[in-house]
């Protein structure tokens, strides 16, 4: 009997010891969570250097890409090489990074759209270009840009939607090759070309 109290009270020391031990240990535990990240500002370049678009750029179609025409509502039109050059109809201009028709730009666009009315035997290309700063492919967007805007204008003139193709050309195909202000602003637009339907 002896021997079976001894045998539980040596028993119950060692659990007691295990326990504790085992208590001290969960309490020493600790979760520690890492610091928070700084986050980085990226600053972009100024814009008389580099121009940061105001939304994400579009993607670039391969129509795009080859030059290809289209209308208004994505269907092919002739190629470019078709259409030719008519005094009456006057190119228009944008400012930087802009495809807004300017009010001095709607007049001339309302000489356009009666010459074209008085001329409905002609198809029209507008052609959208850019000056060289930006990507080839955020110019070649907004140059797209550019014609439709021009597209839109003429229609609410009261010119035939079927009847007007445009192509973006981006910085493709500059009218002037000076690295100036001056220049820039010459190849920032929408010129027209057309050829008998």
């Amino acid at each position: 009997m002896y021997r079976v109290t001894r045998y539980l009270v040596v028993s119950l020391a060692v659990v007691a010891v295990v326990s504790a031990g085992c208590a001290k240990r969960a309490g020493m535990t600790q979760t520690t969570t890492p610091p928070p990240v700084a986050q980085v500002e990226s600053k972009s370049a100024p814009e008389a250097v580099q121009p940061t678009p105001p939304a994400p750029r579009p993607p670039v179609r391969a129509a795009q890409r080859s030059g290809t025409t289209r209308g208004d509502q994505g269907t092919a039109r002739p190629a470019p090489s078709e259409f030719a050059n008519v005094a009456d109809l006057k190119e228009i201009h944008f400012d930087f990074d802009k495809h807004e028709i300017r009010k001095s730009d709607a007049e001339i666009l309302d000489g356009n759209a009666q010459w074209l009315k008085s001329h409905d035997d002609q198809l029209v290309l507008i052609e959208g270009h850019c000056d060289e700063r930006g990507t080839v492919e955020y110019n070649l967007a907004l140059g797209e840009r550019r014609a439709k805007s021009t597209l839109d204008y003429l229609v609410s003139r009261g010119v035939q939607s079927a009847r007007i193709s445009i192509v973006s050309y981006g910085e493709e195909r500059p009218a002037c090759a000076d690295h100036s202000e001056g220049c820039w602003a010459k190849n920032r637009r929408a010129h027209f070309l057309v050829k008998p339907r």
